[in-house]
């Protein structure tokens, strides 16, 4: 199933917020005769709340005006007009865009309440430049290649793809930085990592990472990448450690053969990392990189789960159908809880108390208390169960046997009884009929934790998006030609980063004066503060360009030439970019083969052509590069054909 456009549970709310605001405002401005007690620029006071607005370069020992190409924080300060004291808890919503770039597209300039009704109708083309409530789902595929999808903005029977990252590689496993700013995926075919610039989606380092680089995870404090190395010998096998901000290699440690599993203590002082062929841990000292201890926790390790609330480092061991405890602070085994043969991948949820243990031979799961390192509850869940992850107030449990996705309540964890299980459809065919699958995960909660999740299915291709509390997910995302694998969020929204304080960061693309609408839901609040940006002093020549394809996604002929149009106009003024003399297009199938790089001829008033053809019955990608105005071809969206045979 697909639909016009999948909105979120906050979307929703600031929706009907919005309507609302404007009865409110009766669909007009503020204007002098209303209710405002300040407004002064950068700060507004009404309705019993202040907010002030600052956007800042991020220039460290340097001050001055805010230039394009700038990095920019955004901050509002939010309190009670009457006591002074920080609004705490909200999920205010904001947006920036030029406010005579507006103006220019009616025939009367558009109003604060207009702007903010546009955005949220998810209107496809219809964008603020800067939306600091937006998230990305990014997928990775079979092939070597990373979909970035907008789950806001869609049209039915047409992909809501924004672009796509390809990868020298496929990829295994990825980890995303606490800033959502760089996305780190293994490549174990190629010995690397590629790192992912998710500010623009497209990989600007690969890092040599050691023989067949597979599980990869971050230290919560930022500072050392570990990468799981399933080497082919003893001495290849362990983990490499990468310096996340240099990203190079500082250091090697072999622990024992088999795949390794990672995880780190919350004081970010011990890794832990398993062995699976092994059957023992290597617990590795952070700071001086060496092993402290190797401990034997059974015969083959599977997993491995650190909870903040019993300070243990949980172990479990498919042969034995053992969990090992171990103390962290004495780096010794507390003891073993018993579970039974078969169990592997454990996660615990966001408190550090329940933990969920699967186990896909028996078509089972069992409940860990880490308060009592207990198991109170065995649930019969699904066909071969082989993923866990959470939101708020839910266990989602895929399984390889059934396309059905059990729901396990996590208020019903501490009762006696047996934890009812619901199941939602997210697919008509099991994940298990896919050719393989992926380690990384292929369910994640949606922003927050919110009480929803993205579900692949990677039998399918598709993505299913589940608000909790319905029957069956709102609707799916398709992937065009792509085998889909796992999924993850680049959250771009504002986070309150100190009581009442609430902040993004942005990268500013053009000059002009900015108009930037802010909305509160409780209590209900709209406005709109401007800044002003200047040129880039270093930028002689605007460089950002825009593209609207005249040649919309369809067909393609195999064989025979097919002429390709489009139109380039600057980004800043919307006037065409003619006369570019680099201007080209590549093409290339879905799989990422047979890629094709064909020249670009003006045809007066910013269009474009470029003959192609291609030869081969496949879903192909086209894009667009102007080296000139300094863009490559992962920096516009790009259009999508499907080659089929000629009459």
């Amino acid at each position: 199933m697909s639909f016009p456009a999948i909105r979120s549970t906050r979307q929703l709310s600031l929706t009907i917020l919005l309507s609302i605001t404007l009865a409110g405002c009766g669909g007009k401005q503020q204007t002098d005769a209303e209710p405002v007690v300040v407004d002064e620029g950068n700060f507004v006071s009404r309705e019993g709340v202040n907010v002030e607005f600052a956007l800042r370069a991020i220039r460290p020992g340097k001050t001055g005006p805010l230039h394009a190409g700038d990095w920019a924080d955004v901050t509002f300060r939010v309190t009670d007009a009457s006591t002074g004291e920080p609004i705490r808890g909200r999920y205010p919503a904001a947006w920036m865009d030029l406010g005579e770039a507006w103006e220019s597209k009616g025939g009367r300039p558009m109003s604060c309440q207009d702007r903010v009704v546009t955005y949220l109708q998810g209107i496809v083309g219809v964008r603020p430049m800067i939306d600091l409530n937006s998230h990305f789902l990014l997928v990775l595929n079979r092939d070597p290649s990373i979909s970035v999808i907008d789950p806001v903005v869609g049209i039915t029977g047409i992909t809501n793809l924004f672009s796509q990252i390809n990868l020298s590689r496929p990829g295994a496993d990825w980890v995303l930085s606490a800033d959502n700013k760089r996305l780190f995926v293994s490549l174990p075919l190629a010995g690397k990592i590629a790192m992912v610039d998710t500010d623009v989606f497209e990989v600007t380092h690969e890092i040599e990472a050691g023989d067949n680089p597979v599980r990869v995870e971050l230290q919560g404090d930022q500072r050392y990448l570990w990468v799981g190395n399933d080497g082919a010998t003893a001495e290849t096998s362990g983990v490499t450690v990468i310096d996340a901000d240099d990203l190079k290699p500082v250091k090697f440690i072999a622990t024992a053969p088999g795949h390794h599993e990672i995880a780190f203590t919350d004081d970010n002082r011990h890794a832990f990392v398993t062995n699976r062929d092994s059957g023992t841990v290597t617990v590795i000292d952070v700071q001086t990189l060496e092993i402290a201890k190797t401990l034997e926790t059974g015969r083959r390790a599977m997993a491995v789960a650190f909870s903040p609330l019993s300070q243990s480092v949980y172990v479990t061991d498919v042969d034995e159908g053992t969990i090992t405890v171990i103390d962290v602070e004495s780096l010794e085994i507390r003891g073993k809880v018993r579970a039974e043969p078969g169990i592997g991948p454990m996660r615990f949820e966001r408190t550090g108390r329940w933990g969920i243990v699967v186990n896909t031979v028996e078509d089972s799961v069992f409940i860990l208390d880490a308060s009592t390192n207990s198991l109170p509850h065995r649930v019969k869940v699904g066909k071969q169960p082989y993923e866990v992850n959470f939101t708020t107030s839910f266990a989602y449990v895929r399984s390889l046997g059934t396309q059905d996705v059990g729901l396990i309540p996590l208020s019903e964890l501490d009762e006696m009884s047996t934890p009812p299980v619901t199941y939602i459809p997210a697919g008509q065919r099991p994940p298990g009929t896919a050719a393989e699958i992926s380690m990384a995960d292929s369910i994640v909660p949606s922003v927050k934790q919110a009480a929803a999740a993205y579900i692949v299915n990677q039998a399918e291709g598709t993505v299913s998006y589940y608000m909790e509390g319905m029957g069956a997910p709102m609707g799916s995302f398709r992937n065009y030609g792509h085998e889909t694998r796992a999924i993850t969020i680049i959250d771009r929204s504002l986070s309150e980063q100190e009581p009442g304080v609430y902040r993004g960061r942005v990268k500013i693309p053009i000059e002009g004066t900015y108009d930037i609408a802010f909305m509160m839901d409780t209590p209900q609040f709209l406005h709109c503060f401007t800044a002003p940006v200047e040129p880039d002093p270093n930028q002689t020549e605007q460089v950002g360009l825009e593209v609207e394809y005249l040649t919309k996604n369809g067909t393609m002929t195999i064989g025979k030439p097919t002429t390709v149009r489009f139109r380039l106009v600057n980004a800043g003024n919307k006037l065409p970019a003619d006369g570019l003399q680099d201007v080209s297009v590549l093409i290339y199938r879905s799989d990422g083969r047979g890629r094709t790089v064909v020249p670009a001829t003006p045809a007066g008033d910013g269009v474009y052509e470029a003959i192609v053809a291609v030869q081969s019955p496949a879903t192909y990608y086209l894009q667009v590069a102007a080296p000139s105005r300094g863009l490559d071809y992962s920096d516009l969206p790009f259009v999508s054909f499907v080659a089929i045979p000629g009459q």
